[in-house]
């Protein structure tokens, strides 16, 4: 059931779906710079909350949270779900001052509002499930 990180994305995102076990198509792995600014932009310009998934493709405790992620990824498809390999973007991941794996940061506007550290299932889906809640992250959802 379900694939590793590392194997999340065409070709090169084809293969880290596969490692990775990543099952869904609203988690969008960033690769570059470019790539994380692009989509942070976009879901400013949309209205949308960004869930970004600081992880490691090493990182025992982030491959158990993939599945969560992508069944939340699944449920609130009007908030942007990234996947961040903290290895291969270490200047990104130490720009947001990420310590340890994982670690979800949540941005509304193109600035963090939330950051939960730790491999944390119900605290992922209680805070997700808040933000939706307040209609925040439906705030342009179907217009």
């Amino acid at each position: 059931m379900g694939n590793c990180w590392t194997k999340l994305f065409n070709s090169a995102q084809e293969d880290y779906r596969e490692v990775q076990n990543v099952d869904s198509k609203n988690v969008h792995l960033i690769t570059s710079m470019e790539k994380w600014e692009a989509k942070l932009l976009e879901a400013t310009q949309d209205g949308k909350i960004v869930i970004a998934n600081f992880s490691a493709h090493w990182c025992r405790p982030c491959k158990s949270m993939t599945p969560a992620y992508c069944e939340l990824a699944d449920k609130y498809t009007s908030m942007v779900f990234l996947a961040i390999d903290v290895d291969e973007l270490a200047e990104l991941s130490t720009s947001w001052d990420i310590k340890a794996t994982p670690t979800f940061v949540f941005f509304k506007d193109g600035r963090q509002v939330d950051k939960l550290v730790g491999a944390d299932k119900s605290d992922l889906q209680q805070k997700i499930a808040a933000m939706d809640e307040s209609g925040v992250a439906q705030k342009n959802y179907g217009s």
